[in-house]
C-alpha cells in the first residue's frame, strides 16, 4: 500500500473531556476560566481547533450546564488568538444498569439520559464551529456503564447539527460507527464530504493496534477529512501515525495525563510535542483560517 502522508495537518486539542482524571493531574482544567485558558494556551502553542467539555467546577465531575458551556465559548473568543471551537455534544447519553443478578432499575447515579433537543442545547445557543457526533453505542469502561447514541438519536442529533449550520465531527470508536456515519450521509441527516475523528484504544471500542487504524482509515470515505488519537502513551505515536495515514492529529488531557513517563503534561506541552513531531516527518502544521476553508466552517458569535 502506498504511502499516503498528508502533508498539511491541523491539531486539535481535546483540553479537559469528561473522565476521571480531574483528580490525577493538576493541569486537568476545571472551571470555565480554566477550561477557556487551558484552550487558549494550547491554541497559541499551536493547536487549530479546541474540543471542549465542562465540568463542574467545585468537584471537576463532568457537566452539562449552559452557563459554563457559555463561559467557555465567550471567553476563547475573547482571545487575542484565533482557533476553532468544537464542542462536545456527547452528554446526556450516559446509562449504568444495576448489578448484573438485577440489571433494572437502572444506577441513578451514572445516568444521565436526554431527549436530542436537549442534548444540543448548548450548541445552539454557543454556535461553534465544530461539534461532536457520538457515531454508535458501546461498553464504555466501567463494567456496567453503556454509551447510549441509537440510530434514532444520531439521525435526530445530525439534522439538528446540519440544521444550525455546525459541522459534525463524528467520532468513530469502531467501524460500525463509520459504516453508520456512512448511512447518515446517504439519508441527509448529515452533509458530504463529513469529519471524522477516529478513537483508538478507548475500551471496549477499536483497539489500538496498527491493523485495526488501517482498516478504520480505510472505512473513511474519499472526500472526508480524518483525524485520530491514541490513548495514554500511545498518543504521540497516534500523530505519526494518523499523519503517514494521509490524516491529522488530536492530542490534549483529555487522552493523556503525560508528557512523557513520570511527567505530567499540560494541553499546550502535549501541542507542543506534536507540533514537533509533524513538522519532523516533514508536514507542516496549518492554523485556523486553513482549518476553516477546508472543512467549510463559519466563525460566529453566540445567538
Amino acid at each position: 500500500m502506498p504511502l499516503t502522508m498528508n502533508r498539511e495537518v491541523f491539531i486539535t486539542a481535546a483540553v479537559t473531556g469528561s473522565g476521571g482524571t480531574q483528580d490525577r493531574s493538576p493541569h486537568v482544567p476545571r472551571s470555565p476560566e480554566e477550561i477557556a485558558t487551558s484552550a487558549i494556551e494550547a491554541a497559541r502553542a499551536g493547536a487549530a481547533v479546541v474540543h471542549c467539555h465542562v465540568r463542574d467546577p467545585e468537584t471537576g465531575a463532568p457537566s452539562r450546564n449552559l452557563a459554563h458551556f457559555r463561559e467557555v465559548t465567550e471567553r476563547i473568543r475573547a482571545a487575542d488568538v484565533d482557533v476553532v471551537l468544537n464542542l462536545t455534544a456527547g452528554m446526556g447519553g450516559d446509562v449504568t444498569f444495576g448489578p448484573t443478578d438485577a440489571p433494572l432499575p437502572l444506577s441513578e447515579a451514572g445516568t444521565d439520559m436526554i431527549g436530542a433537543a436537549e442534548r444540543l442545547e448548548h450548541v445552539r445557543q454557543c454556535r461553534p464551529e465544530i461539534c461532536t457526533l457520538d457515531c454508535g453505542t458501546m461498553n464504555f469502561a466501567e463494567a456496567d456503564y453503556v454509551m447510549v447514541n441509537t440510530p434514532g438519536m444520531l439521525q435526530a442529533m445530525g439534522r439538528m447539527m446540519t440544521e444550525l449550520g455546525v459541522k459534525p465531527e463524528i467520532e468513530a470508536f469502531d467501524t460500525g460507527h463509520l459504516w453508520y456515519a456512512k448511512q447518515l450521509v446517504a439519508d441527509g441527516a448529515l452533509e458530504a464530504p463529513a469529519l471524522v475523528q477516529l478513537c483508538m484504544g478507548v475500551p471496549w471500542g477499536a483497539p489500538d493496534d496498527l491493523n485495526t487504524f488501517m482498516a478504520m482509515v480505510n472505512n473513511v470515505p474519499a472526500g472526508w477529512t480524518f483525524s485520530a488519537f491514541g490513548l495514554g502513551r500511545n498518543q504521540m505515536p497516534y500523530v505519526a501515525a494518523s499523519v503517514l495515514a494521509g490524516g491529522h492529529v488530536r492530542v490534549g488531557l483529555e487522552d493523556n495525563l503525560f508528557l512523557e513517563k513520570g511527567v505530567l503534561a499540560t494541553n499546550a506541552q502535549l501541542v507542543e510535542k506534536a507540533v514537533g513531531i509533524i513538522e519532523g516527518l516533514g508536514a507542516s502544521v496549518i492554523g485556523p483560517d486553513a482549518v476553516r476553508q477546508r472543512l467549510g466552517l463559519v466563525k460566529r458569535d453566540p445567538a
